[in-house]
């Protein structure tokens, strides 16, 4: 910290020199700490994908890698979604894995090859360091401060609310886009500043690199339109304004539409109908401010006012009818749950269910920016105090990130380089005003005497309470990121009684055995949350995954999953299912379980299937979900219920089973299969793996059948149809 405050007393030439110097050592160590703090799961476990997506990403990459650009780019996957398959190259952002190939050959150029694997497992520590640059070069344009733009860059540095998806290991889409989202606003602020085509252009350009690497690109391409819109509002059109904004939106939308999955939707999509009307609207600002020069005033404001309602209204109007004609797409669930927070539990909930999705609690504020939360609200005032068109940026940044972060947990990322750049500028605007201010005091030696002894008494109170401050929040940072968010979710860690450690690998124990013992054409059905996981470990192929993009099939394994045995198993034979998988977690106390995801499973089957699966039928007359001896009898027939506790009683030897998860005690004789047979459970049952008997079309085992075929050769024509009807019924299920 006293660092950053050397710079304002040096001057002259070699005063300038060594502030250069001091910056780019502090700026090093910032982005080395920024890195470090982030290889905590690679030290404690080693290097590994974590969570689910990334599973998908690397598996991606690694087709990029072996097979090329162009294969990538038209990837059919077979392998997802059976038997759907998916079009993988045009159903993707492909910034994430191009930016790992570009890094991958270019290290073999080099000639320091590096496997893909640590390359996508360092990808996001690596990125977080250059964020660190753009949010210092980021608040060094809001503020004049040498030290502001340190202070921000090291809070985003360590801050938890950026860790959470940038740890090593988590090579998700957000691994670079908080990078490429920071630095696109710092050329934005830049452009609007001096007015230049080159900045706007650079805008545009690390823009479209945003398009290409996450879906939250619709941010920008909002909260840019809504700054220029404000800014004409207040009466600060002007020619850079002008500039930089259509530049960015003329290169930035052709530049968006390369990618394949974004295509013509700038120019169809509701989400982006904001930066088509104020690249319309500042048109004609332009044409009338060119017209106030060559007209009086009085006619200028007739015709202003005139042309203000005429382009409204025309914009309105054709807004409607192409929106009404199909031309324009409406507003999509997602942006509807982001305004109603009960819109997607209602309308689809499948977003819903996804633990991300969720409302952000008050406490969670606390924990992802520690006490940033008191500096932010400065920082934002600070900024309303002076109010120059990049101060603007920051405060309606700073609204509309806050409103999101507290609807949607996931948009946490959003705000934290916000608040780091506000909470720069007012930790720095408090030591500005202590640590350089002059003792002021009357004539008299013994009055300069006391003022400078004031002074200095108050200068060494101020910076020790800061530096206390700062030294607790990089122990809180450091604590949260070692304990909430270095822990890859296929391998578990604990602490035994005496405070040693266990590691659960149950997950790569379970994949492994897939990988090993099935057929590598050998269908897997569990919920789409472990899809991508299966793919890339276990590499077999799956009914669902990650993408949820097919609502209705991801119904079809909720209602095989929440139905009885006799409906269950002809959807698995429909789907050419072999092999079922479950999580459950009641021998471990492991919460993360199907049973605690089920009802999930069944709302989303229900809005698919609202006759034959009902919510309601797994809860209680009170209205409460049981898994014990008061569990009702559609939930005790579910497939779920079957797989998740089959042979679970065996494990307390005659004892009363219990279910550690949900605190509950079981029935003492557990449930049993007819058409599945346990084929794998992991050494903590962690993971239960069924496969899917060979049966006949009136559920029985195929040699039963034989004996049955054989002993009853002489059939009625009648029944040999009835037999006939029942199996195409069945087939057809």
């Amino acid at each position: 910290m006293a660092l950053l405050h050397i710079e304002p007393l040096l001057t002259g030439q070699t005063g300038r020199s060594t502030r250069w110097l001091l910056r780019v050592v502090i700026l090093c160590t910032i982005a080395a700490a920024a890195v470090a703090s982030r290889l905590f799961s690679v030290i404690r476990f080693e290097s590994i994908i974590h969570e689910f997506d990334p599973w998908f990403n690397f598996r991606a990459t690694k087709h990029l890698v072996e097979h090329g650009f162009y294969s990538f780019w038209d990837w059919f996957d077979d392998r997802t979604w059976h038997p759907l398959g998916r079009v993988t190259g045009g159903t993707l952002y492909p910034g994430l894995m191009v930016t790992s190939g570009v890094i991958y050959h270019l290290l073999r150029f080099l000639t320091l090859p590096m496997d893909i694997r640590n390359i996508c497992v360092l990808l996001a520590p690596g990125f977080s360091g250059l964020t660190a640059l753009a949010t210092y070069l980021l608040t060094c344009e809001v503020s004049p401060s040498p030290s502001a733009g340190l202070l921000a860059a090291a809070f985003v540095g360590i801050a938890p609310g950026y860790i959470s998806r940038s740890v090593a290991g988590s090579y998700d889409n957000e691994a670079i886009a908080i990078f490429l989202l920071v630095f696109t606003f710092f050329l934005w602020v830049k452009a609007v500043k001096v007015g230049s085509i080159m900045w706007g252009a650079l805008t545009a350009l690390f823009y479209g690199y945003m398009v290409s690497a996450w879906g939250g690109y619709v941010f920008i391409t909002n909260l840019i339109p809504l700054h220029t819109f404000v800014l004409i509002l207040m009466g600060r059109y002007s020619s850079r304004l002008y500039i930089s904004y259509t530049t960015w939106y003329a290169l930035g939308m052709l530049a968006s539409m390369q990618i394949p999955f974004v295509g013509f939707l700038p120019v169809r999509n509701s989400d982006h109908m904001s930066a088509l009307g104020i690249f319309g609207l500042i048109q004609v600002v332009a044409f009338v401010e060119y017209i106030r020069a060559q007209i009086p005033g009085k006619q200028f404001q007739t015709l202003l006012n005139v042309s203000l309602i005429i382009f409204f209204s025309v914009s309105f109007l054709a807004l409607v009818l192409l929106t009404m004609a199909g031309v324009i797409a409406p507003w999509t669930g997602r942006f509807y749950s982001l305004w109603d927070t009960g819109y997607a539990k209602v309308h689809i909930p499948i977003i819903a269910s996804v633990s991300e999705h969720q409302p952000t609690a008050w406490p969670a504020f606390f924990f992802d920016l520690g006490f940033l939360v008191w500096l932010f609200p400065a920082g934002v005032y600070l900024c309303f105090r002076e109010l120059r068109d990049e101060h603007v940026f920051v405060v309606i940044y700073s609204v509309l990130a806050s409103y999101f972060a507290g609807v949607m947990v996931r948009l946490m990322l959003t705000l934290t380089p916000i608040v780091c750049v506000a909470a720069g500028v007012a930790l720095s605007q408090l030591l500005d005003s202590f640590l350089l201010m002059k003792p002021t005091a009357a004539k008299g030696s013994k009055d300069k005497e006391s003022a400078f002894i004031h002074s200095a008494f108050s200068r060494t109170c101020t910076t020790s309470l800061i530096a206390g401050y700062l030294l607790l929040f990089v122990v809180h940072c450091t604590w949260v990121t070692s304990s909430a968010y270095s822990s890859p979710s296929v391998v578990l860690a604990s602490r035994m009684p005496d405070g040693s450690q266990l590691i659960i690998d149950d997950y790569r124990e379970a994949y492994y055995w897939l990988r090993q013992n099935t057929p590598r054409n050998a269908k897997i059905m569990s919920w789409w949350d472990y899809g991508y996981q299966i793919g890339g470990m276990a590499d077999r192929p799956t009914l669902v995954d990650n993408n949820t993009w097919n609502n209705t099939h991801i119904a079809t394994v909720g209602k095989a999953m929440s139905s009885r045995e006799e409906v269950s198993y002809p959807i698995l034979r429909q789907h050419d299912v072999d092999y079922v998988l479950v999580v459950f977690g009641g021998l471990l106390g492991y919460s993360g379980d199907d049973i605690n995801k089920f009802l999930w499973m069944v709302r989303i089957a229900e809005g698919v299937w609202p006759d034959e699966v009902k919510e309601r039928d797994f809860f209680t007359m009170r209205g409460e979900y049981r898994v014990d001896n008061e569990a009702t009898p559609t939930m005790r027939n579910s497939l779920m219920y079957k797989m998740s506790y089959h042979n679970y009683h065996r494990l307390f030897q005659g004892g009363q089973p219990v279910d550690r998860v949900r605190g509950a005690q079981l029935p003492t004789e557990g449930p049993q299969l007819t058409t599945l047979e346990e084929a794998f459970t992991s050494e903590n049952w962690i993971i239960r793996i069924y496969k899917v008997k060979d049966l006949d079309n009136v559920g029985r085992s195929h040699n039963s059948a034989v004996a049955f075929e054989k002993g009853h050769k002489k059939k009625t024509r009648g029944a040999r149809r009835r037999e006939r009807i029942l199996r195409v019924e069945s087939s057809n299920y």
